[in-house]
């Protein structure tokens, strides 16, 4: 890798935190023309149940990030917005029927790589990577998004399936013309990915290749708040 060193950081907090969310917006407001309003419209009723995890320059600033959002009162983002247009769908009927569990579930609702910054491929998959990590930490089982096609094509390439939640098809959500709301089973997931695709499994799964990312030793979110325990699109990547 060239360039100076990077840091991964598992749930950001204070000039880290409002880093992460500036790499958030200004990617998104490129992509799709989502404003920081918007995003308040759309995310506030998930502050609670929300986290962070971000790569950061040596400079403090951001250039990768991705939002997870926890099960909690106001419930998860995708199952709650698929009764919206284009798809009229009950999420959690959709969940069910697919064998979700919602309390172990998180929704990946954002994931956003900064363009130009020649590392946007290590960083995405510091990303993915990270989040794989969270999940085992965290005893999560399944993942929902909605997600934009080119983002959903960078997954496919690294082997990572995904279905459409029964009862949706691809549609216009956010300022994206083509996003599908999507699950996957994390384990069936990655051993899919190990049989098919072991290289993508040794990088996303493994982090081998991700030397130059210094990665955290703690990847328990201790603000969580997934039912019973006390404990957008995403893209682009």
């Amino acid at each position: 890798m060239t360039g100076a060193p990077l840091r991964f950081v598992f749930d950001p907090t204070g000039e880290e935190l409002a880093a992460a969310r500036r790499c958030e917006a200004d990617v998104f407001l490129e992509a799709y023309g989502n404003t920081i309003e918007e995003f308040e419209v759309e995310y506030g009723a998930y502050e609670g149940s929300t986290g962070f995890m971000t790569v950061l320059r040596d400079d403090g600033e951001a250039i990768a990030v991705a939002r997870f959002i926890a099960p909690g009162p106001a419930g998860l983002k995708t199952l709650n917005d698929v009764s919206r247009p284009p798809w009229h769908v009950d999420g959690l009927r959709s969940a069910r029927s697919a064998g979700i569990d919602p309390d172990r579930t998180w929704d990946i609702a954002t994931i956003a790589v900064r363009r130009g910054e020649g590392r946007g491929g290590l960083c995405a998959s510091a990303i993915y990577h990270g989040l794989i990590r969270a999940i085992y930490a965290n005893d999560i089982e399944y993942v929902v998004m909605i997600m934009d096609s080119h983002a959903r094509q960078l997954l496919t390439s690294l082997g990572m399936p995904t279905q459409a939640l029964p009862g949706t098809k691809t549609g216009e959500y956010l300022g994206s013309a083509s996003s599908t709301p999507l699950w996957a089973h994390v384990d069936r997931g990655l051993e899919q990915q190990r049989q098919e695709s072991p290289d993508a499994y040794r990088l996303i799964r493994q982090g081998s290749g991700l030397d130059g990312i210094a990665m955290p030793s703690d990847w328990v979110w201790h603000r969580k708040s997934v039912a019973g325990s006390g404990a957008a699109p995403a893209g682009p990547a």
